[in-house]
């Protein structure tokens, strides 16, 4: 069940991911690179490899259960506003911030612009588009053409979402999810678990719209569902969801987990605790550590933006709901350093690069960081604060999705520039039923109505 590629491939990502788990795998990579395509092989090396037990001396704590996890959170969480009724226009705001950063960042969604190319961090080459195009500092979408075409061989994919075609937001993951996050609340309120979010998937995605870990666990799901019935134990789930988040998915401390959250945010909009557990429950379907901990992270953090407007809170608020001595938590610690005494947007996005470099370019830890860094920089300046985002290189329209979903719900529609509203005419079309099209302004107000019915259950 090799998923989106090869079993050769995934063995050399899991090799990656142990040694960053914390376990020993001295050996593997020259035995790997040995087998070439034997199957049987590489199958038994990958069976061993999940079996080495992490190393003790491994200093940090990071459970994938929740119980574990809110033993492991900070007991100094920000104090919030309290709001009675939250303003409807912060629902839509939320909406069409997301809306907006994702789309600014999908063109630039190429490996060049991602992770680098010829030794130039993707940052640099990302800068170099815009200032090629006279368009830097960033204050609209991206331009077609760029003189970084011909000065470093790069190129913007070939999309809906370029500045002279963008008409609404085009389908892209990032923003399926959120329609599924508003779905599932729609459909069962808090009443749901990790193993609905593959039925979900099931109903309403094909293959084709799922990628890495999604990809893994909507397979396993496949084979595994089957063998749930409806005497099935609690220790039987747990068991099967382990195996659908574990098996043959070394990409389970990817970004995945952390870009579907931000319908279940906007339910608990003012209520971070409630935004970190629901994405405990869609996250740890796919994703364990600090996969499961940015879903946790970003959530808690959305939910606060609704009821708080200080930068800082903000993430403290996100970062008090995971394990604090997590490798996640001492990355976002580093990166709200950065953020605090960078001197300019530049001095910023490089400096986070070679801080978090290290990690895949579609990883967890290093797009949250980013994430943190461009919230506290930005202020209450959308347009600076999804313009870092995207700056920042590795997953462009991720994180201009999440950071335009925070500091929308900030702002409410009022505090995103026309320059970036305007353009997706309130239209969206998720290639998903019912959702393609439909107008973000509604996916508003349904995100609304569901805050208010979650609210009523407390």
């Amino acid at each position: 069940m090799a998923g989106w590629t090869n079993l050769k491939k995934l063995l050399e990502e899991e090799i990656v991911q142990r040694r960053e788990e914390g376990c020993n795998v001295d050996g593997f990579r020259e035995r790997w690179e040995a087998l070439g395509e034997d199957k049987a092989g590489l199958d038994a090396l990958y069976d061993e490899l999940m079996l080495v037990d992490i190393d003790p001396a491994f200093p940090y704590n990071e459970p994938s259960d929740y119980e574990g996890i809110q033993e492991q959170r900070s007991k100094n969480a920000p104090m919030l506003q309290k709001i009675d009724e939250i303003d409807k226009d912060r629902f839509v705001g939320a909406w069409l911030g997301r809306c907006c950063g994702c789309a600014l960042g999908v063109p630039l969604e190429t490996g060049e612009f991602m992770a680098g190319k010829d030794g130039i961090p993707g940052w640099k080459l990302v800068y170099e588009w815009f200032k090629g195009a006279n368009e830097y500092p960033i204050k609209n979408y991206v331009p077609t053409e760029s003189t970084a075409t011909e000065k470093y061989g790069v190129n913007v994919r070939n999309c809906k979402s370029l500045k002279d075609r963008i008409a609404f937001m085009d389908t892209d993951d990032d923003i399926r999810y959120t329609v599924l996050g508003l779905m599932m609340l729609e459909k069962k309120g808090l009443d749901f678990e990790p193993l609905d979010v593959g039925k979900l998937w099931h109903n309403t995605l094909t293959l084709k719209q799922v990628c890495t870990a999604e990809t893994q666990a909507y397979l396993n799901y496949a084979y595994a569902h089957d063998l749930l019935g409806n005497e099935s134990t609690l220790e039987q789930k747990d068991k099967i969801l382990d195996w659908v988040r574990t098996h043959r998915n070394p990409y389970r401390e990817w970004i995945g987990a952390q870009i579907r959250v931000d319908g279940y945010a906007y339910g608990a909009a003012g209520d971070p605790e409630l935004a970190a557990e629901l994405a405990w429950r869609d996250s740890s379907f796919s994703h364990v550590k600090n996969g499961i901990y940015g879903a946790m992270f970003c959530s808690a953090m959305i939910a606060t933006a609704f009821v708080e407007k200080d930068s800082k809170k903000i993430v403290q608020a996100g970062l008090a709901q995971i394990p604090q001595n997590s490798r996640l938590a001492h990355d976002i610690k580093k990166a709200i350093v950065i953020a605090e005494n960078a001197t300019d947007e530049i001095d910023l996005v490089s400096k986070i690069w070679d801080a978090f470099s290290h990690y895949s370019h579609v990883h967890t830890n290093n797009n949250a960081s980013l994430c943190a860094a461009a919230i506290i920089y930005a202020g209450n300046d959308f347009e600076k604060a999804i313009g870092i985002a995207v700056l920042g290189g590795w997953d462009t329209d991720c994180n201009g999705a999440t950071v335009g979903s925070i500091m929308g719900a900030k702002l409410g529609t009022k505090g995103i520039p026309d320059t970036f509203a305007k353009p997706l005419n309130d239209k969206l079309y998720s290639a998903i039923p019912e959702f393609h099209p439909i107008a973000i302004s509604e996916c508003g107000e349904r995100s609304y109505q569901v805050y208010k019915k979650l609210k009523s259950l407390k």
